[in-house]
């Protein structure tokens, strides 16, 4: 029903930015709460950042406040994650998540593929 496409993840050094996208087809965008979660290897995942669907309400994960940024462009369907200072702790895929809830933390009912992001020391 509803697809999600992240991009813009890659191979960095600590110290470095990133921006991750995530485009989203279908007209219930602008009504969805929308994150990013991660998941490295071993480990449980883990919400980094939300934003709610008026863009009133976000939240960040302790390890990036300060570091991080989640914003929304409800015309372009499109939800961004600007990631500077990164660490090797950051290191995981990165994916998308959005459901139609009041709350920017969800419940989620759509998940994105993913997209890698590696920071070396």
């Amino acid at each position: 029903q509803v697809q999600l496409v992240e991009s813009g993840g890659g191979l960095v050094q600590a110290g470095d930015s990133l921006r991750l996208s995530c485009t989203a087809s279908g007209r219930s965008f602008s009504t969805y709460a929308m994150g990013w979660v991660r998941q490295a290897p071993g480990k449980e995942r883990e919400l980094v950042a939300a934003i709610s669907w008026n863009r009133l309400r976000t939240y960040y994960l302790d390890s990036v406040k300060g570091r991080c940024a989640i914003s929304r462009d409800n015309a372009k369907n499109t939800v961004y994650l600007q990631m500077n200072s990164l660490q090797p702790e950051d290191t995981a895929i990165y994916y998308c998540a959005g459901g139609q809830s009041s709350y920017p933390r969800g419940p989620y009912d759509y998940w994105g593929q993913g997209t890698q992001v590696t920071v070396s020391s």
